[in-house]
């Protein structure tokens, strides 16, 4: 496969695994916990730190859990004023970005270098964090998009990329442009896309597919459209004769043969859903009724009108009485619509380049219509993580100065009069069930049929603060980088947690789920091969004592508690007893501080 190279990719290929693990500080004060609960990093997470370092620190908790990954990072315009300050610890490129400009901008002929070398360890840690079935979805535009989907291929691997979405981000036209740019992309990628293929889900029909179905005839079904029978290929089994209603005989166009079997065919038949044109002799065909069309694949054209635009994401920001630095910021629809696909309602997302916080307000909003329990992370290094990305998340939680008239869609129904009539009974119940549910929750609740669509609308009129969607979330910025030598000095020594969820990773390449207290046989987690165990207390003395070192009392306790059999690996200062003996029991020593090691991506 071919693969891109740009100035510093040497240096910047394994920098991920060089980058220090930090402790997530809860900061008690920025946080919105749950009434009666304390922060928690079970909650849903803002982070506030550098993505590099928060992406590190988050993967002893959540390597391969995260199940939808939105970000939408710098388009490296060269308006954008950021700059590329990982510390990479090489001289050439610390000598590199003395003599660069930064911030980024357009006259600097190495920013696309810059942005590569800022994306691709990025990319290489949200890898390792997403879940095997999950995927992960990138918004650019021309500035830096077929280079990112180069280094996806190569991070991810080619037969990872899944679709190269079209938004249409802006509905006007730039006169003063010699091609006015409408769209974004949106470059999708999954570790397992048949897997994925399978898990995402359809998304409900826009207008614009409904009106493909029209009812001439008056049919008491209601509208519907022809589904031609032929299909391309040739198989002999597909191949078979059809007759028409005039007597004439029809056999698949050449090249091509029907889409199904001929018993499929028959019951179409029985079914009277067969169609062969006005005139009765024509190719054939099948009804296809909008009431049983359903939900339809995803497409890789999104237009405005379905996900929204860059105008529209202001007004939500505006609307919150926030002011933005961002020109494009994103529109809640089109992260609804990425969660519609990607998400199940208890999934995992992350965005770490969540800029005004959009990503979370629409999982917020998801959860709401769907009674959902999705969680969200976001990862902000600016200062404005707090007075602008949480803000953003306060608001929408606990609700929002705002005067004027809410509308939410509660429920639509593709439907015509003559079926109308035919369910009024059943509709009018279901439409009265949403009113004793959500009626209390709106001034009033708006009942239309149009076009064939049945819509019932929540209208509420606001005077002061429009309502929040209610939710919970914990504040964190990173602490100090975990350096398992100052167990030698005894100064910014880790907490127990803290290293049980750093060695447990290094160890095994998984995060651990839920740190205990410190155990007689030291155990703090397994995976399906090992068990790590863990003695460790953070106080020098304490690790300059007896009590510290792995003795024959410890490994009876290990051996005791192992019933599986698995390997057992054993982080402490010191053993009592030799390899050879440990060795025999299945047990591997591993002395602090020296050999912390990583099995997996070495």
């Amino acid at each position: 496969m071919p693969t891109l190279e740009f100035k510093g990719k040497q240096f910047v290929y394994s920098h991920h695994l060089g980058v220090p693990f930090r402790e997530l500080q809860v900061v008690p004060e920025r946080s919105l916990p749950a009434e009666g609960k304390k922060p928690s990093l079970d909650d849903n997470l803002i982070i506030q730190g550098d993505n590099l370092e928060a992406l590190k620190a988050l993967l002893p908790t959540h390597a391969g859990k995260v199940d939808c990954i939105f970000i939408d990072p710098p388009y490296n315009t060269g308006n954008e004023g950021w700059c590329y300050n990982d510390n990479v610890r090489s001289p050439l490129m610390k000598e590199w970005l003395k003599k660069s400009a930064n911030p980024v901008d357009k006259e600097d002929l190495e920013r696309h270098d810059k942005w590569l070398c800022m994306m691709w360890p990025r990319l290489n840690l949200l890898k390792e964090l997403l879940a095997e079935d999950g995927s992960i979805w990138v918004t650019l535009d021309d500035n830096e998009a077929q280079r990112a989907k180069l280094i996806l291929d190569e991070i991810f691997g080619e037969e990872a990329f899944v679709a190269s979405i079209a938004w249409q981000a802006r509905y006007s036209v730039s006169n003063d442009a010699s091609v006015s740019n409408s769209h974004n992309y949106i470059l999708v990628y999954s570790k397992t896309p048949e897997t994925w293929k399978k898990l995402r889900n359809e998304i409900p029909r826009d207008e614009k597919q409904e009106k493909q179905y029209s009812n001439p005839d008056n049919d008491p079904e209601g509208p519907w459209r022809a589904i031609p029978w032929d299909a391309p290929n040739i198989r002999e089994n597909l191949s078979y004769p059809i007759v028409t209603p005039k007597g004439s005989i029809k056999y698949p166009p050449k090249g091509r043969c029907w889409s199904r079997e001929e018993e499929k065919w028959n019951e179409i038949v029985e079914k009277e859903l067969a169609y062969f044109g006005k005139n009765g002799d024509g190719a054939p065909a099948y009804k296809r009724y909008l009431k049983d069309a359903g939900t339809v694949v995803p497409t890789t054209w999104w237009p405005h009108d379905s996900s929204g635009h860059t105008d529209e994401a202001s007004k939500e920001l505006t609307a919150f009485g926030l002011d933005t630095p961002f020109a494009t910021p994103k529109p809640v629809r089109l992260l609804e619509r990425v969660l519609r696909i990607a998400t199940r309602e208890d999934s995992l997302v992350l965005d770490s380049f969540s800029g005004s916080g959009t990503t979370a307000e629409a999982v917020m909003s998801l959860n709401k219509k769907d009674s959902g329990n999705r969680r969200f992370i976001l990862v902000e290094c600016e200062d404005y993580a707090d007075t602008l990305t949480a803000e953003r998340v306060r608001r929408v939680i606990n609700g929002y100065p705002y005067t004027g008239t809410q509308r939410e869609e509660l429920h639509r129904e593709n439907i015509t009069w003559s079926t109308f009539e035919k369910k009024q009974a059943k509709v009018l119940e279901h439409i009265a069930s949403i009113e004793n549910l959500h009626g209390h929750e709106y001034d009033k609740i708006k009942k239309q049929i149009k076009d064939g669509v049945l819509t019932v609308t929540g209208e509420r009129k606001v005077e002061k603060t429009a309502p929040g969607l209610g939710g919970s979330f914990t504040y964190c910025t990173l602490g100090e980088p975990i350096d398992i030598e100052s167990l030698l000095t005894g100064k910014d020594m880790p907490g127990f947690e803290a290293l049980a969820r750093y060695v447990f990773y290094t160890a095994t390449g998984q995060s651990l789920e839920k740190v205990g207290k410190p155990a007689p046989d030291g155990l703090i987690g397994e995976t399906d091969l090992f068990r790590v165990h863990l003695f460790y207390q953070p106080s020098k003395e304490w690790l300059r004592s007896n009590e510290a070192a792995l003795n024959a009392e410890r490994m009876a306790a290990i051996e005791q508690g192992n019933k599986s059999g698995k390997r057992a690996i054993v982080f402490a200062v010191a053993k009592f007893m030799s390899q050879k003996e440990l060795t025999a029991r299945r047990i591997e020593f591993c002395q602090l501080p020296y050999a912390v090691h990583r099995i997996l991506g070495d």
